[in-house]
């Protein structure tokens, strides 16, 4: 056995109290050091390599040396050692033939009755102006899903917009028509929803109700919060009519939780104060942050500065995630949760999100969009409807993401977690 040296982009260790537990980088993994693992890995404290004898030096009489062999080896097959060989940090480039698609976007209106300033729809307009999608578009979009993968047992159904409820006889006409073409195929279709809530009803909550819809509500907060960015046409803030909205919608919804997504811009950063009212005040079963995306324009984007106000912030949340946690209760802090749940699965991410290949958006027009936040956008399409997805275009897309070569991602820890971010926030803030 020649010198071993530890590969730092493949490992992190963290202390929990007295427990040293190492995150598993290239499987997003958590392995709790004990023993010999804690005692060979300390051994690189001071070192950039150790030789077997050193090896034998600090162990002989204390470990066999058979179980010393064996747990080197345990740590060179998760290349968290290496005796002198090549350790590849990142996967080989793939070529991407198939697109399993699951989750397909209707657009189904670019009008919304609002006017938030910092909306980063580049085609929103009035409802009364808007192009609706057609029930012709939106029939042949569910089948072109189904005919990409014909073989999944469970599909979604997303109605984005625009504002979403100003094209509701297309909603109600798509779920008859998906209720009954997914039973036919013994397969299971869920419905999403992503809303203002201003034009929220009585009878639509009962008709969501009934067909389960997962809804989200966008709002920003406490009222000046809100109110700030979230406006009518005419300039109003529009944080009274939706905390009525919400409180109906709450009241009545019970077939799925229902969650608020919050946009942070300039000068909102105290995610501890917003989240407090939504989930508690409110009582949205879950909030989720995301950072503006209206692009390069200093009123909306946060500064640096803000930045680590909000991650201050959110490590807060965490920490009070965790005591909830412990207890067996939800705290309802979204970004968290994601975030343990990727953990906990072992989720290894090779792309940053499912756009592309396991999700795609179809536009007012028919045209196909990497996802919801690009039809629209001056990002061009792959394919319509009317011709199928263009492969060669939207894999070549794909792939140049999967290729992570001379990124210089190697040291990040959280390199198969974020993996990239967002497209559409790397599009409104850097133009890629």
């Amino acid at each position: 056995m020649g010198a071993l040296s530890l590969v730092k982009p493949n490992m992190h260790l963290v202390d929990v109290e007295t427990r040293k537990m190492m995150f598993h980088i290239p499987t997003s993994s958590l392995f709790e050091l004990e023993g010999l693992s804690r005692e060979l890995i300390e051994l690189f404290a001071d070192q950039e390599s150790v030789t077997a004898g050193m090896i034998r030096d600090c162990f002989q009489g204390r470990y066999a040396a058979d179980d010393v062999m064996e747990t080197i080896e345990e740590l060179k097959s998760l290349k968290v050692l290496s005796d002198g060989g090549v350790v590849q940090i990142n996967h080989e480039p793939q070529a991407v033939k198939q697109f399993p698609l699951t989750t397909i976007v209707l657009n189904t209106n670019t009008g919304c009755n609002l006017s938030c300033t910092y909306c980063y729809k580049e085609d929103l307009t009035t409802p009364s102006q808007g192009n609706k999608m057609s029930y012709e578009t939106a029939i042949k979009s569910i089948e072109m899903l189904l005919e990409e993968s014909p073989d999944q047992r469970q599909y979604n159904v997303v109605f984005f917009g625009g504002e979403p409820l100003t094209n509701m006889p297309l909603i109600r006409d798509v779920v008859a028509y998906c209720e009954q073409r997914f039973a036919e195929l013994e397969s299971e279709v869920s419905f999403t929803m992503t809303t203002n809530a201003t034009m929220l009803t009585e009878d639509l909550v009962e008709w969501f109700n009934a067909h389960r819809f997962g809804i989200t509500i966008s709002m920003d907060g406490p009222k000046a919060m809100h109110d700030k960015n979230r406006i009518t046409v005419g300039g109003q803030g529009t944080y009274d009519v939706v905390k009525q909205k919400v409180a109906m919608l709450l009241d009545r919804y019970d077939s799925r939780p229902v969650g608020c997504r919050v946009t942070l811009t300039h000068g909102i950063t105290d995610v501890e104060a917003i989240f407090d009212h939504l989930h508690h005040d409110l009582g949205f079963a879950e909030v989720g942050f995301g950072p503006v995306t209206s692009g390069d324009i200093s009123a909306f984007n946060l500064n640096a500065e803000e930045m680590q106000t909000v991650f201050a912030g959110m490590k807060r949340l965490g920490r009070e995630y965790l005591k909830a946690a412990l207890a067996h209760k939800n705290f309802g802090f979204g970004n968290m949760h994601q975030l343990m749940t990727d953990l906990h699965e072992g989720n290894k991410k090779q792309l940053p999100c499912g756009a592309g290949v396991a999700l795609l958006a179809v536009d007012t027009k028919g045209g196909i969009n990497l996802c919801h936040r690009f039809t629209g956008s001056e990002l061009p399409t792959f394919g319509d409807v009317d011709k199928g997805i263009n492969k060669p275009q939207l894999a070549a897309f794909v792939e140049q993401r999967l290729d992570r070569s001379d990124t210089g991602w190697e040291p990040c820890r959280i390199r198969n977690i974020c993996s990239g971010g967002c497209y559409h926030e790397s599009y409104a803030k850097y133009g890629d």
